[in-house]
Protein backbone atom coordinates (compact mmCIF):
# COMPACT_ATOMS: atom_id res chain seq x y z
CA UNK A 1 0.00 0.00 0.00
CA UNK A 2 2.98 2.26 1.04
CA UNK A 3 4.56 1.73 -2.55
CA UNK A 4 1.33 2.33 -4.42
CA UNK A 5 0.84 5.91 -2.25
CA UNK A 6 4.50 6.32 -3.26
CA UNK A 7 4.12 5.88 -6.77
CA UNK A 8 0.86 7.99 -7.06
CA UNK A 9 2.54 10.66 -5.37
CA UNK A 10 5.75 10.73 -7.39
CA UNK A 11 3.23 10.99 -10.63
CA UNK A 12 1.03 13.88 -9.79
CA UNK A 13 4.90 15.54 -8.62
CA UNK A 14 6.11 14.45 -12.19
CA UNK A 15 2.90 15.16 -13.90
CA UNK A 16 2.94 19.31 -12.34
CA UNK A 17 6.79 19.92 -13.09
CA UNK A 18 5.93 18.66 -16.93
CA UNK A 19 2.78 20.75 -17.06
CA UNK A 20 4.64 23.87 -15.91
CA UNK A 21 7.33 22.94 -18.00
CA UNK A 22 4.99 22.71 -20.93
CA UNK A 23 3.46 26.20 -20.49
CA UNK A 24 7.02 27.36 -19.35
CA UNK A 25 8.23 26.95 -22.66
CA UNK A 26 5.37 27.13 -24.38
CA UNK A 27 5.71 30.75 -22.65
CA UNK A 28 8.84 31.40 -24.64
CA UNK A 29 7.99 30.28 -28.25
CA UNK A 30 5.10 32.19 -28.23
CA UNK A 31 5.39 35.34 -31.15
CA UNK A 32 5.50 38.47 -29.12
CA UNK A 33 3.39 41.42 -30.27
CA UNK A 34 5.20 43.55 -32.84
CA UNK A 35 4.94 47.15 -34.59
CA UNK A 36 6.53 46.36 -37.80
CA UNK A 37 7.65 49.62 -39.51
CA UNK A 38 7.72 48.87 -43.22
CA UNK A 39 10.45 51.30 -45.21
CA UNK A 40 8.29 53.89 -47.93
CA UNK A 41 8.29 52.34 -51.14
CA UNK A 42 9.74 54.15 -54.27
CA UNK A 43 6.20 54.72 -55.30
CA UNK A 44 5.45 56.11 -51.78
CA UNK A 45 8.62 58.61 -51.94
CA UNK A 46 7.75 60.07 -55.35
CA UNK A 47 4.38 60.59 -54.75
CA UNK A 48 5.30 62.21 -51.87
CA UNK A 49 7.74 63.99 -53.27
CA UNK A 50 5.34 65.25 -56.49
CA UNK A 51 3.09 66.50 -53.54
CA UNK A 52 5.78 68.41 -52.59
CA UNK A 53 6.80 69.82 -55.65
CA UNK A 54 2.96 70.85 -56.49
CA UNK A 55 2.39 72.25 -52.92
CA UNK A 56 5.54 74.61 -53.73
CA UNK A 57 4.31 75.79 -57.40
CA UNK A 58 1.19 76.53 -55.86
CA UNK A 59 2.05 78.54 -53.55
CA UNK A 60 4.70 80.19 -56.31
CA UNK A 61 1.85 80.73 -58.70
CA UNK A 62 -0.25 82.55 -55.84
CA UNK A 63 2.41 84.77 -54.78
CA UNK A 64 3.00 85.65 -58.66
CA UNK A 65 -1.01 86.77 -59.56
CA UNK A 66 -0.64 88.63 -55.93
CA UNK A 67 2.49 90.56 -57.38
CA UNK A 68 4.35 89.71 -54.24
CA UNK A 69 7.52 88.24 -56.24
CA UNK A 70 10.52 89.78 -57.09
CA UNK A 71 11.24 90.80 -60.54
CA UNK A 72 11.77 86.86 -62.26
CA UNK A 73 12.45 86.22 -65.24
CA UNK A 74 11.91 82.17 -65.42
CA UNK A 75 9.23 80.18 -64.09
CA UNK A 76 10.93 77.77 -61.62
CA UNK A 77 12.64 74.73 -63.06
CA UNK A 78 10.69 72.31 -61.00
CA UNK A 79 7.37 73.75 -61.51
CA UNK A 80 7.66 73.16 -65.51
CA UNK A 81 5.04 70.32 -65.47
CA UNK A 82 2.80 72.63 -63.09
CA UNK A 83 2.31 75.34 -65.35
CA UNK A 84 2.23 73.10 -68.38
CA UNK A 85 -0.82 71.32 -66.52
CA UNK A 86 -2.21 74.69 -65.23
CA UNK A 87 -1.67 76.48 -68.19
CA UNK A 88 -3.18 73.08 -70.34
CA UNK A 89 -6.06 72.08 -67.86
CA UNK A 90 -9.19 73.39 -66.60
CA UNK A 91 -7.87 75.24 -64.05
CA UNK A 92 -6.65 78.25 -66.04
CA UNK A 93 -9.91 78.60 -67.67
CA UNK A 94 -11.75 78.82 -64.63
CA UNK A 95 -9.63 81.41 -63.64
CA UNK A 96 -9.84 82.76 -66.86
CA UNK A 97 -14.09 82.64 -66.95
CA UNK A 98 -14.11 84.15 -63.17
CA UNK A 99 -12.15 87.27 -64.02
CA UNK A 100 -14.53 87.77 -66.87
CA UNK A 101 -17.71 87.27 -64.92
CA UNK A 102 -16.79 89.24 -62.40
CA UNK A 103 -15.54 92.07 -64.33
CA UNK A 104 -18.69 91.78 -66.28
CA UNK A 105 -20.63 91.81 -63.22
CA UNK A 106 -19.35 95.05 -62.63
CA UNK A 107 -19.76 96.58 -65.43
CA UNK A 108 -23.25 95.94 -65.65
CA UNK A 109 -23.60 97.91 -62.50
CA UNK A 110 -22.00 101.16 -63.62
CA UNK A 111 -23.98 103.79 -64.39
CA UNK A 112 -22.36 105.28 -67.46
CA UNK A 113 -22.37 109.60 -68.54
CA UNK A 114 -23.80 110.46 -71.97
CA UNK A 115 -20.68 112.47 -72.87
CA UNK A 116 -18.98 109.16 -74.62
CA UNK A 117 -16.18 109.58 -72.19
CA UNK A 118 -16.52 106.22 -70.07
CA UNK A 119 -13.88 103.83 -71.50
CA UNK A 120 -12.55 100.22 -70.91
CA UNK A 121 -8.75 99.25 -71.29
CA UNK A 122 -7.72 96.18 -72.20
CA UNK A 123 -4.12 94.54 -72.87
CA UNK A 124 -3.81 92.55 -75.75
CA UNK A 125 -1.34 89.52 -75.20
CA UNK A 126 -2.63 87.03 -73.00
CA UNK A 127 -5.64 89.22 -71.58
CA UNK A 128 -7.79 89.65 -75.60
CA UNK A 129 -5.44 86.92 -77.31
CA UNK A 130 -3.37 83.86 -76.07
CA UNK A 131 -0.02 83.11 -77.33
CA UNK A 132 0.00 79.86 -75.94
CA UNK A 133 0.60 77.92 -78.80
CA UNK A 134 4.04 80.24 -79.26
CA UNK A 135 4.45 79.01 -75.32
CA UNK A 136 3.53 75.38 -75.54
CA UNK A 137 7.13 75.43 -77.92
CA UNK A 138 8.74 77.61 -75.69
CA UNK A 139 8.72 75.37 -72.11
CA UNK A 140 5.26 77.48 -70.85
CA UNK A 141 7.63 80.01 -69.71
CA UNK A 142 10.85 77.84 -68.12
CA UNK A 143 12.53 79.76 -71.18
CA UNK A 144 14.59 83.23 -71.01
CA UNK A 145 12.03 85.09 -73.31
CA UNK A 146 13.44 85.69 -76.60
CA UNK A 147 11.91 89.13 -78.38
CA UNK A 148 13.22 88.16 -82.01
CA UNK A 149 11.35 84.64 -81.56
CA UNK A 150 8.52 86.16 -80.64
CA UNK A 151 8.16 89.00 -82.97
CA UNK A 152 8.29 86.35 -85.62
CA UNK A 153 5.31 84.54 -83.70
CA UNK A 154 3.23 87.88 -83.78
CA UNK A 155 3.98 88.38 -87.62
CA UNK A 156 1.80 84.95 -88.46
CA UNK A 157 -1.37 87.16 -86.80
CA UNK A 158 -2.49 83.61 -85.68
CA UNK A 159 -2.79 84.06 -82.12
CA UNK A 160 -6.41 82.93 -81.05
CA UNK A 161 -8.70 84.37 -78.48
CA UNK A 162 -9.11 84.08 -75.02
CA UNK A 163 -12.96 83.28 -74.96
CA UNK A 164 -13.82 84.46 -71.99
CA UNK A 165 -12.28 87.92 -73.00
CA UNK A 166 -14.07 88.11 -76.22
CA UNK A 167 -17.66 87.53 -73.91
CA UNK A 168 -16.50 90.40 -71.57
CA UNK A 169 -15.22 92.74 -74.41
CA UNK A 170 -18.58 92.35 -76.58
CA UNK A 171 -20.39 93.22 -73.03
CA UNK A 172 -18.72 96.48 -72.48
CA UNK A 173 -19.26 97.29 -76.08
CA UNK A 174 -23.00 97.09 -75.55
CA UNK A 175 -23.17 98.65 -72.50
CA UNK A 176 -22.22 101.85 -74.06
CA UNK A 177 -18.15 101.69 -72.56
CA UNK A 178 -16.05 103.08 -75.29
CA UNK A 179 -13.07 100.58 -75.93
CA UNK A 180 -9.41 101.48 -75.91
CA UNK A 181 -6.65 98.82 -76.22
CA UNK A 182 -3.26 99.53 -74.95
CA UNK A 183 -0.48 97.04 -75.84
CA UNK A 184 3.12 96.38 -75.28
CA UNK A 185 3.56 95.78 -78.92
CA UNK A 186 5.66 97.80 -81.13
CA UNK A 187 3.83 100.62 -83.39
CA UNK A 188 5.14 98.72 -86.16
CA UNK A 189 3.56 95.23 -85.49
CA UNK A 190 -0.03 97.38 -86.12
CA UNK A 191 -0.91 95.89 -89.25
CA UNK A 192 -0.11 91.89 -87.97
CA UNK A 193 -2.16 93.09 -84.48
CA UNK A 194 -5.11 94.76 -85.98
CA UNK A 195 -5.64 91.24 -88.73
CA UNK A 196 -4.98 88.81 -85.88
CA UNK A 197 -7.72 91.10 -83.97
CA UNK A 198 -10.00 90.85 -86.33
CA UNK A 199 -9.60 87.23 -87.30
CA UNK A 200 -10.07 86.67 -83.95
CA UNK A 201 -13.55 88.13 -83.28
CA UNK A 202 -12.42 91.81 -81.92
CA UNK A 203 -13.97 94.81 -83.54
CA UNK A 204 -15.09 98.20 -82.75
CA UNK A 205 -12.79 99.61 -80.42
CA UNK A 206 -12.16 103.18 -79.67
CA UNK A 207 -8.19 103.53 -79.80
CA UNK A 208 -5.51 100.86 -80.50
CA UNK A 209 -2.42 102.27 -78.77
CA UNK A 210 1.32 100.69 -79.32
CA UNK A 211 5.06 101.63 -78.50
CA UNK A 212 5.99 104.81 -80.13
CA UNK A 213 9.70 104.27 -81.09
CA UNK A 214 10.00 107.02 -77.82
CA UNK A 215 8.39 103.86 -75.69
CA UNK A 216 10.62 101.64 -76.50
CA UNK A 217 12.86 101.14 -73.37
CA UNK A 218 10.43 102.35 -71.05
CA UNK A 219 9.15 99.97 -68.38
CA UNK A 220 5.86 98.52 -69.28
CA UNK A 221 4.18 100.19 -65.62
CA UNK A 222 5.67 103.68 -66.90
CA UNK A 223 4.84 103.52 -70.72
CA UNK A 224 1.16 102.38 -70.03
CA UNK A 225 0.67 104.48 -67.13
CA UNK A 226 2.01 107.63 -69.60
CA UNK A 227 -0.78 106.47 -72.16
CA UNK A 228 -3.91 106.77 -69.45
CA UNK A 229 -2.46 109.89 -68.22
CA UNK A 230 -3.17 110.86 -71.83
CA UNK A 231 -6.65 109.64 -71.64
CA UNK A 232 -7.57 111.15 -68.24
CA UNK A 233 -6.01 114.41 -69.97
CA UNK A 234 -8.39 114.51 -73.05
CA UNK A 235 -11.29 113.87 -70.11
CA UNK A 236 -11.77 110.44 -70.26
CA UNK A 237 -12.90 108.38 -67.69
CA UNK A 238 -11.12 105.09 -67.15
CA UNK A 239 -13.96 102.86 -65.36
CA UNK A 240 -12.55 99.42 -66.38
CA UNK A 241 -8.64 97.99 -67.19
CA UNK A 242 -7.93 94.18 -67.62
CA UNK A 243 -4.56 93.03 -68.43
CA UNK A 244 -2.39 89.79 -67.69
CA UNK A 245 0.67 91.80 -65.62
CA UNK A 246 0.47 94.38 -62.68
CA UNK A 247 2.33 96.54 -65.01
CA UNK A 248 -1.26 96.49 -67.75
CA UNK A 249 -3.00 97.81 -64.20
CA UNK A 250 -0.81 99.57 -61.46
CA UNK A 251 0.86 103.52 -62.13
CA UNK A 252 -0.82 106.78 -62.42
CA UNK A 253 -4.58 107.46 -64.18
CA UNK A 254 -5.41 103.77 -62.77
CA UNK A 255 -9.09 102.75 -63.34
CA UNK A 256 -11.88 102.83 -60.89
CA UNK A 257 -11.57 98.66 -61.09
CA UNK A 258 -8.79 96.75 -62.39
CA UNK A 259 -9.54 92.96 -63.32
CA UNK A 260 -6.16 91.00 -63.53
CA UNK A 261 -6.05 87.67 -65.48
CA UNK A 262 -3.84 85.12 -65.05
CA UNK A 263 -0.45 84.57 -66.13
CA UNK A 264 2.37 82.45 -64.48
CA UNK A 265 4.72 82.45 -67.52
CA UNK A 266 6.33 85.46 -67.53
CA UNK A 267 6.68 88.24 -66.16
CA UNK A 268 6.61 91.98 -67.52
CA UNK A 269 7.57 95.23 -65.21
Amino acid sequence: MNSFRLFLFLSVVSFSFSDESVISHSHHILPRPLILEYPETIETQLRNSGEEIDLECTSWRFAVEANNLSPWKTIPQECGDYVKEYMMGRGYRSDLDRVSKEAGEYAKGVELNEDGKDIWVFDIDETLLSNLPYYIDHGYGSEVFDSVEFDKWVEKAMAPPIDSSLKLYDEVLKLGFKVFLLTGRSEKQRGVTVDNLINAGFRDWDQLILRAPEDHGKKATLYKSEKRNDMAEEGYRILGNSGDQWSDLLGSSVSIRSFKLPNPMYYIP
